[in-house]
């Protein structure tokens, strides 16, 4: 486990074995907030890390229900039962097995590993909500119901899978020679496209993702951007 720190946010990068996962705890003024839970096997460094915060923890917010995202949840709310957890409305049917696609969403094949938790939401989250001092945004594109949650003080966007940064700076379905699992696992790459351009727009001072190191400012967001907005466009025109 690889520790970085940026004022009140605390990256946990664990590998698996090459994979890089990331998961963040936030410091609050009541205790902490802990963003994806990264594998099952993950969980037990996560729990002693908690620990040596001597701080409660408050509430697991998940951007997508993918398993190396939702891993640790149970191993985790055994040991912090009063924690609550969170995941978007429309992940929480993954969560529970439902694969279908809504009228409104194209019909393509939801990729990636998408167990099952026994661990219930405390609460289904839609976009616009605000909580623990974040707002919710949508971010859906490497699953139908990911989302992403914008500290509105800081101005820090944690972003899950919406972007990438291990082998390049890269939008969910962008898939990046050097690190190309994001890319292949996500499921609608136009969402993704049109969802990180409203994530951008919200002109973060930084962006932790799932996978790999923050980013900082919005320059190297954008070229991402550019990059898969050309891809997209060279696909339909053919």
């Amino acid at each position: 486990m690889v520790i970085t720190r940026l004022e009140h946010v605390h990256q946990l990068t664990f590998y698996a074995p090459v994979l890089p996962i990331n998961v963040q705890l936030i410091e609050r003024e009541l205790g902490l907030v802990l963003i994806d839970t990264a594998l099952e096997r993950n969980a037990a460094d996560i729990l002693a890390y908690i620990e040596s915060l001597e701080r409660p923890l408050l509430a697991i917010l998940l951007t997508h229900a993918h398993g190396d995202h939702v891993g640790g949840v149970d191993r985790i709310l055994k040991v912090h039962p009063h924690a609550e957890l969170y995941i978007s409305r429309r992940d929480a049917r993954l969560l529970e097995g439902d694969r279908t696609t809504d009228p409104d969403e194209r019909e393509l094949k939801i990729k990636g590993s998408l167990p099952t938790i026994h661990s219930l939401p405390d609460k289904r989250l839609d976009p616009g909500e605000r909580l623990f001092g974040f707002r919710v945004y949508h971010a859906a594109g490497h699953t139908p119901g990911s989302v992403a949650y914008f500290d509105e003080a800081s101005r820090i966007l944690f972003a899950g899978d919406a972007f990438q940064s291990h082998g390049g700076v890269a939008v969910a379905g962008d898939v990046r020679p050097l690190f190309p699992l994001p890319g292949l696992a996500t499921w609608d790459k136009s969402a993704a496209v049109e969802n990180a351009e409203k994530l951008i727009d919200l002109a973060p001072r930084h962006t932790f993702v799932g996978h790999g190191k923050s980013i900082e400012g919005t320059h190297r967001l954008y070229r991402a951007l550019k990059r898969a907005k050309r891809k997209r466009a060279r696909l339909f025109s053919r």
